[in-house]
Order: C-alpha cells, then sequence, then structure tokens
C-alpha cells in the first residue's frame, strides 16, 4: 500500500495524477498533514493538486497554508488556491474553514488588481464578490475590474458581480419586511 507521501509525489506524474488523487480523497484527513507538505513539492501541479485536494479536505489549521499558495510563482497553484479559499460547495463545513476576512480580502483585492495571469485575477473576484454586499472596498474593487480591467473574462466576471449583474442581484440581502402586529 503506497503511502500519503508517495501517494501527493504521484500527482506529478501525468498518468498517475487520477489514481493519487482519488486515493487521497478516499483517505481523507489522515492525508491531510502530507498534502499540506505537498504545498511546498517543487513540482507546481503537485502544488496546484495539493491545493485541489484541500478545497475539498480542508481543515482550519491549513487555512494559512492556502493563503500562502495565493503568491505561487504558478498560476495554476494561485487559481487552485483562490478557488479553495472562495468555494463553499466543495466543503462539507465550510464555516468552520472560512478564512479570516481581515487577512484574505485585502489579499484578494491585490490579486484582483495585480496579478499579471487574467485567469487568477478572474477567479479572485469571486473571492473579493464574498463581501460585495457588506464592504464598499470590495465593491470599489469589482466595479474597477469591471470597467478597467485589460482582460474581458475578467472584466464579464466582475460585472456579474456588480450593481445590475445577474448575481449581484441573486445574492442582494432581502429587504427586512415590517412585521404585522
Amino acid at each position: 500500500m503506497p503511502t500519503n507521501e508517495s501517494l501527493v509525489d504521484a500527482l506529478g506524474s501525468e498518468p498517475r495524477r487520477p489514481d493519487a488523487f482519488r486515493e487521497l480523497m478516499r483517505r481523507g484527513p489522515e492525508a491531510v498533514p502530507d498534502i499540506r507538505r505537498g504545498l511546498a513539492h517543487p513540482v507546481p501541479k503537485v502544488r496546484e493538486e495539493c491545493c485541489r485536494l484541500l478545497d475539498q479536505l480542508l481543515v482550519p489549521e491549513a487555512v494559512d497554508d492556502l493563503i500562502a499558495m495565493v503568491d505561487d510563482p504558478d498560476p495554476g497553484v494561485r487559481v487552485a488556491a483562490l478557488h479553495a479559499l472562495s468555494c463553499d460547495r466543495c466543503k462539507p463545513d465550510a464555516d468552520a474553514c472560512r478564512p479570516d476576512r481581515a487577512v484574505i480580502e485585502p489579499c484578494a483585492i491585490r490579486i484582483l488588481h495585480d496579478d499579471p495571469d487574467p485567469q487568477v485575477r478572474a477567479r479572485a473576484v469571486e473571492l473579493v464578490a464574498r463581501w460585495v454586499h457588506t464592504d464598499p472596498q470590495a465593491l470599489a474593487a469589482l466595479v474597477r475590474a469591471r470597467d478597467e480591467d485589460p482582460s474581458p473574462v475578467v472584466r464579464k466576471k466582475a460585472g456579474w458581480y456588480t450593481p445590475g449583474g445577474p448575481i449581484h442581484r441573486r445574492t442582494a440581502p432581502k429587504p427586512v419586511r415590517p412585521s404585522r402586529a
């Protein structure tokens, strides 16, 4: 039976990756320490796959590890880390593993404006959008991306989350109706 460490190494091999990924998922929390160590692997694809694994196996102690990965030199790793930090659908207990807003929001806004890769900026839109209805800075960052980003993909995606956009309308807080006495 392969060790968790050897399975993490196998994530860098195209033919072995799918089986290694499935086996690490099957092992679940027991594999998380080795997956976290895989975030420092020299092969970018291994780091990216470790972010994808942590997206579904996230534990509170790994959140800071993922936050550090948004500055990885490889854009695929940055995209996977941003997804893991922004997506609640993939996690069984998203509330327990939500990153600290005070730490991640400024980082996400910085990435949205400054990352050289348009796919990374497009993924940052989703993370910044978590606070579009509650924080004027998040709203301003998305409006700026909608109006000024050089990538049409980023501009379009940011537009979905800004006032008038379909996701902005769908996620807007519902007005409180006065109670009938």
